[in-house]
C-alpha cells in the first residue's frame, strides 16, 4: 500500500469530504487521527474506519486553537509514534451578504478555516521539522476562494487565504523536504445538496447510482470519494515533486489552477494619471477584464428539476 507506515492527520473528518479523505488513506495503509466537534460521529467515523480494516483514534474538539492543533499532533504521536501527513478540512458557513454579515459570521468563517488551518499546519511542522523525515500538507480550498461566490464573503477570504498560505508554505519547507498543496474539491456534500441545479446529481448520489455524464465530466462534479484519490496521492512518496500547488478535482475531471498573473500590460512614460487611465484604460484594458464567480452550461432537458417551493 502506498501509504503503510504513515500517519495522518484530518481535520473535520467525522463525515462527508472530510470522512472520504480519512477512509482513503487509511485504506492506502495510513494510520489515522480523525477529528470532529462531535464525540459520536467520530466515533462512528473511527469505527467505519476499523471496520474496513484501518486503524484511526479521534480527537474531538474544534479547530482554531493552537491547543487543538497541539491535541492532533500529540494523538498521532502517541497513539502510532510519528506524524508524517497533514489534511486540513475543517469547516463551516455562514452565508449571507455583506450588508447583512456580522462580526461573530465573519470571524466564525476565518477562524475555523484560516486560523484552524494556520495552526495545525504550524503545529504540524513544528514536529515534521523535528523528525526530519519530510511530510505532506495537503489543505483544502474550493472554487469560490478561487472566483468568489454570491453571499460568502467569509468562506472567500478563507479559502483564498489558505492557497496563498500553501504558496508560501511551499517555498518556506521545501528545504525540510515537506510539501504543501491545495486541493479545490468540487463534490456532492450538504452545501451542494440544497442547489436546485445539481438536483439530479445528487438524487443519483443518495441513490447509489452513478452520476449522470454531464455532471460527472462536463462540470467535474462527482462524489467526495472522486476527491480522496487526490489526497491519497498526495500524501505519498510519489508525489514527493509536486508542492505549491492548487489543484481542482471532481468527478471525472482534474485541473492545475493557475497562480494569479497579468493578463495583459500596457506602459506609458511618465506613468499612469487620472487623465490618461480615463483616456486610455478601456483601450488598453476593456476587453481583458476577467470574469467572476463561476458560470454553468444550461442543464440538459432531462436532468432539471422543478426549484423547491418555500
Amino acid at each position: 500500500m502506498g501509504l503503510d507506515g504513515k500517519v495522518a492527520i484530518v481535520t473535520g473528518s467525522g463525515r462527508g469530504l472530510g470522512l472520504a479523505y480519512a477512509a482513503e488513506l487509511a485504506r492506502q495503509g495510513a494510520a489515522v487521527v480523525v477529528n470532529d466537534v462531535d464525540a459520536r460521529t467520530a466515533a462512528d467515523a473511527v469505527a467505519s474506519i476499523e471496520a474496513a480494516g484501518g486503524r484511526a483514534v479521534a480527537v474531538v474538539a474544534p479547530v482554531g486553537s493552537t491547543e487543538t492543533a497541539k491535541q492532533l499532533v500529540a494523538a498521532a504521536v502517541e497513539n502510532f509514534g510519528r506524524l508524517d501527513i497533514l489534511v486540513t478540512n475543517a469547516g463551516v458557513l455562514r452565508d449571507t451578504v455583506l450588508w447583512k454579515m456580522s462580526d461573530d459570521d465573519f470571524d466564525t468563517v476565518i477562524g475555523v478555516h484560516l486560523r484552524g488551518t494556520f495552526t495545525a499546519v504550524r503545529e504540524a511542522v513544528l514536529h515534521l521539522r523535528e523528525q526530519n523525515e519530510g511530510g505532506r500538507i495537503i489543505c483544502i480550498g474550493s472554487p469560490t476562494g478561487q472566483r468568489g461566490n454570491f453571499g460568502q464573503t467569509n468562506y472567500a477570504a478563507a479559502k483564498a487565504g489558505i492557497v496563498g498560505m500553501v504558496r508560501t508554505w511551499a517555498l518556506e519547507l521545501k528545504r525540510a523536504g515537506i510539501t504543501a498543496n491545495a486541493v479545490i474539491p468540487v463534490a456532492a456534500t450538504a452545501m451542494t445538496a440544497t442547489v436546485p441545479y445539481f438536483a439530479a446529481a445528487v438524487e443519483a448520489d443518495a441513490a447509489g447510482e452513478p452520476m449522470p455524464a454531464f455532471f460527472r465530466h462536463d462540470l467535474g462534479f462527482g462524489t467526495s470519494e472522486d476527491v480522496a484519490g487526490l489526497v491519497a496521492y498526495l500524501a505519498s512518496d510519489a508525489a514527493a515533486g509536486v508542492t505549491g500547488q492548487a489543484i481542482g478535482v471532481g468527478g471525472d475531471r482534474i485541473q492545475v489552477w493557475s497562480h494569479p498573473e497579468p493578463v495583459v500590460t500596457a506602459y506609458r512614460a511618465g506613468g499612469w494619471s487620472y487623465d490618461a487611465l480615463e483616456e486610455s484604460f478601456d483601450e488598453e484594458f476593456g476587453g481583458q477584464l476577467q470574469s467572476v464567480g463561476e458560470s454553468f452550461p444550461p442543464l440538459p432537458d432531462e436532468l432539471q428539476r422543478p426549484a423547491p417551493t418555500a
